[in-house]
């Protein structure tokens, strides 16, 4: 009985950090909403940069968790710049994890407040989050013929026009590989073999679309494209077969020892422009993805399995950088929490504030 309760106990690691996540939330959209309200008649430029830095904070504090709390190793191979730049960074997409991959690399240039995500549609409907990610500088689009060009052209010019600073992260791949999910990769490789294209086996093949309109609409204002490949450390089954990625709840349970990131940094004039070529282009960049990742789970000699090829960093993340933005949002929640009046705010903060958001994104994002 007592095993069970400590093997219970050990399965509920991800709990903490779910309950200070999911709880700050309501403080963190306040202090949002108060700083938007007090900025409508500023410039834009006042409300992006505070923006940035509450997005920051709360960020860090997701960051204490994911590396600090889990003690992953980092593992950096390739040139990630020390200092921020306005980017567009393409990864491969495995695991609900890998947004905070995005994280984990722009704290690294102190450039956390400055990402941006490219999503997929259905995630505006999160409760608080959905609608601040658009407020953030977050775009949703849709698949295939739904997909709106325009919009996403609209908006990227507007951040543009502001100068605002642009970490914009997107998953080419559009949906997240899964190898127990053979179908959806049959279809990828098949898709890729009738459009003549190398055929993939760690990676889907990429769609062009976002990709395509992010770098045109930018490309007089990016330094450069971030070409990502993550692999995690302990994905590969006792036969020697690849496995599914670790989710975020199994993360923070820390079954994931290792993050592998290879960076591969690609000025903005070495990336074609016309959407044929950059197609070309992109899938190109899979396919040296893929010979990593193959590199990575099948390689015939032990010594290099279970890593990329090229000499790799630890990077190791100081609590300076993280533990503040946790106590700061944890004991302002607590605070609130402590009154009645504040439990009162607190929880019509999430009420109201999911209704109102739902309402504003199915109008606006």
């Amino acid at each position: 009985m007592l095993l069970s309760l400590v093997l219970h106990m050990y399965s509920m690691r991800c709990v903490l950090p779910a309950a200070v996540l999911l709880g700050t939330a309501p403080t963190y959209v306040l202090a949002w909403g108060a700083w938007r309200l007090l900025s409508a008649f500023l410039p834009s430029h006042f409300y992006q940069a505070v923006d940035d830095r509450l997005y920051c904070v709360y960020q860090s504090m997701v960051l204490f968790f994911f590396e600090n709390y889990t003690g992953v190793q980092i593992l950096l191979y390739g040139d990630l710049p020390k200092n921020k730049e306005n980017i567009i960074y393409l990864a491969n997409h495995q695991s609900t994890v890998d947004w905070i991959i995005a994280d984990i690399l722009a704290i690294r240039q102190n450039a956390l407040g400055h990402v941006r995500y490219v999503l997929k549609d259905g995630l505006k409907w999160l409760p608080l989050y959905g609608c601040y990610f658009s407020q953030h500088g977050g775009i949703y689009v849709k698949r295939s013929a739904k997909f709106n060009e325009t919009e996403m052209r609209k908006k990227l010019r507007r951040y543009m026009n502001a100068e605002t600073p642009m970490y914009l992260v997107i998953f080419p791949e559009g949906t997240r590989y899964n190898p127990e999910l053979t179908k959806v990769i049959s279809a990828s490789q098949t898709f890729a073999a009738k459009e003549g294209l190398a055929v993939l086996k760690h990676v889907l093949t990429p769609r062009i679309k976002a990709t395509h309109v992010a770098f045109d609409s930018l490309k007089n204002y990016l330094d450069a494209i971030y070409d990502v490949t993550v692999a995690f450390e302990g994905t590969i089954d006792d036969k020697g077969q690849r496995k599914e990625a670790p989710s975020m709840a199994e993360f923070l349970c820390k079954e994931c020892p290792k993050i592998h990131i290879h960076i591969d940094r690609i000025d903005r004039k070495d990336v074609p422009e016309e959407q044929a070529r950059m197609r070309r282009w992109l899938h190109e960049r899979f396919e040296i993805k893929d010979k990593l990742l193959i590199e990575f789970y099948d390689s015939l000699d032990p010594e290099r399995r279970n890593k990329f090829p090229g000499e790799s960093v630890n990077s190791k993340l100081s609590l300076k950088k993280t533990l503040p933005s946790l106590l700061i949002l944890s004991g302002l929640t607590a605070g609130m929490l402590m009154t009645e009046a504040g439990r009162k705010l607190y929880v019509k903060t999430w009420v109201y504030g999911t209704l109102i958001g739902c309402l504003w994104v199915s109008i606006k994002a």
